[in-house]
């Protein structure tokens, strides 16, 4: 068997040969090539970091250049990141809003620029979509003759505003447009928005507040859209209305789309 140069193997790839460049063109296999580098204490780079190298070198492609999510597709991963964030322990968190935040970091300042004027105009307009969602409901529980209190600060500590409060149900009723659960500000700033819903829902539930948060999935406020709002929510309501549930079951999640 021919006999591998070493220190050709450490100077190619210290310059971002990959170890199945090497492998080819020395006619052996990767898991030989990775040998000798450790052999002569080389670090071997992470699988992250070599398809970062190969990105940088043409040598491969952004897994997801040129591909558009559907809002389907969107509205399953922040899911996906929702359930995983409560699942998590508290180092786990700790880590993946770190990780989230040296990703951001790493943005180009221009590439960032780009994104917080895009996210600036979708969160302007899901926060006009937002009030007439809560207008609405208002109007629709009025009519039912409940007192309802909207935008309610104090009735937890931190500066949390309650979207809209059924006072004599002491139940909250929470309306989460697309910034709750897509990534428009970046992933770090979507983690911190599900830790602070996460944070709000528990102190409100140990406060002995029912709490209905409605994701709502929609792009406008059609007449139909808020007929599927007004199902969803007036059935809660009336749940709750008869029966004031226990503490388990205190947080109720219902979606619109």
């Amino acid at each position: 068997m021919k006999k591998i140069d070493e220190s050709y193997v450490i100077k190619k790839y210290s310059e971002g040969s990959s170890t199945i460049q090497l492998a080819k063109e020395l006619d052996t296999y990767p898991k030989k090539i990775e040998r000798i580098l450790k052999k002569n204490n080389q670090k071997i780079r992470t699988r992250s970091e070599s398809q970062k190298l190969a990105i940088e070198q043409g040598r491969s492609k952004h897994p997801t250049e040129g591909m558009k999510r559907s809002e389907a597709e969107k509205i399953a991963i922040s899911k996906g990141v929702e359930k995983a964030w409560q699942n998590m322990s508290e180092q786990d968190r700790e880590t993946f809003s770190k990780n989230a935040k040296d990703r951001w970091d790493n943005i180009p300042d221009s590439k960032k620029r780009e994104m917080q004027e895009k996210a600036g105009r979708a969160l302007r307009m899901a926060c006009l979509e937002g009030s007439k969602q809560e207008k609405f409901l208002q109007g629709k529980l009025q009519e039912l003759g409940y007192e309802v209190v909207m935008h309610k600060k104090g009735l937890i500590e931190g500066n949390f505003e309650i979207d809209l409060l059924l006072p004599e149900l002491n139940t909250i009723i929470e309306v989460d447009g697309p910034q709750h659960f897509l990534p428009y500000f970046g992933e770090a700033k979507l983690a911190e928005t599900i830790k602070m819903d996460s944070i709000k829902n528990g102190l409100l539930v140990s406060r002995g507040f029912c709490v209905i948060r409605v994701k709502y999935l929609c792009k406008n406020m059609s007449k139909a859209v808020e007929r599927k709002l007004w199902d969803v929510v007036s059935t809660e309501v009336e749940k709750v209305a008869n029966k004031f549930p226990p503490k388990t079951k205190r947080f109720i999640e219902v979606e619109v789309s």
